[in-house]
């Protein structure tokens, strides 16, 4: 019985051709419009608007506006009922050239979030004092702006030395469940921090 007739090889494709088809193919795909909704649209962030240090009558006060921006991975965990905790800290220090520079005051506040699946509320929890929002939206203004916070009284200044302030606000992550802990990748890295001379 005959054998049938082989069919003649495939041309080869040399492989500088096969690795720009492919690239040429990825490309389209990840510009077409069916990728727009997987793309990041915002990173999360703090941008810090203002951040200024003004005299009253007796004290120092610290006045602040951010803007904050969380990630997918952080208001994921919000919704499923993992609190987070929010940070700020002002320190005045006094320059020294003989000796490394004198902390003259330093003020902190701590913020705890929670989503309360039930009323569909969120908690904000200052010390003692707990505040309920509709929105999360809501609850970060409240963490994003701070007027009036009291730094230091006016008669631990020195008149013939220069001041700075260093401030920061960040997420943080040390609150977090262990678990959450051993492995956080760059959605929980959330903070900002300024360094300001005092004039």
């Amino acid at each position: 019985m005959p054998c049938p007739p082989s069919l003649p090889p495939a041309p080869a494709v040399a492989a500088p051709a096969r690795r720009h088809w492919l690239r040429r193919a990825v490309g389209l795909w990840l510009g077409g419009p069916g990728l727009a909704a997987l793309r990041p649209v915002q990173a999360e962030r703090i941008d810090l608007l203002e951040l200024a240090v003004r005299r009253t009558d007796s004290a120092l006060v610290l006045d602040y506006q951010a803007r904050l921006q969380l990630s997918g991975a952080v208001e994921e965990a919000l919704r499923r009922g993992v609190p987070v905790y929010f940070a700020a800290e002002a320190r005045l220090l006094r320059r020294r050239w003989y000796w490394r520079d004198e902390r003259v005051a330093r003020i902190s506040r701590q913020w705890r979030m929670s989503y309360q699946p039930l009323t569909a509320n969120w908690r904000l929890t200052l010390g003692g004092l707990s505040q309920v929002h509709a929105s999360m939206a809501e609850a970060l203004a409240v963490i994003s702006r701070v007027a009036g916070w009291r730094l230091a009284e006016l008669s631990q200044l020195d008149a013939d030395v220069d001041h700075y302030l260093e401030f920061s606000l960040q997420l943080d992550t040390t609150q977090l469940p262990r678990p959450m802990q051993i492995d956080l990748g760059g959605d929980w890295k959330l903070g900002v921090e300024r360094t300001m001379e005092l004039r």
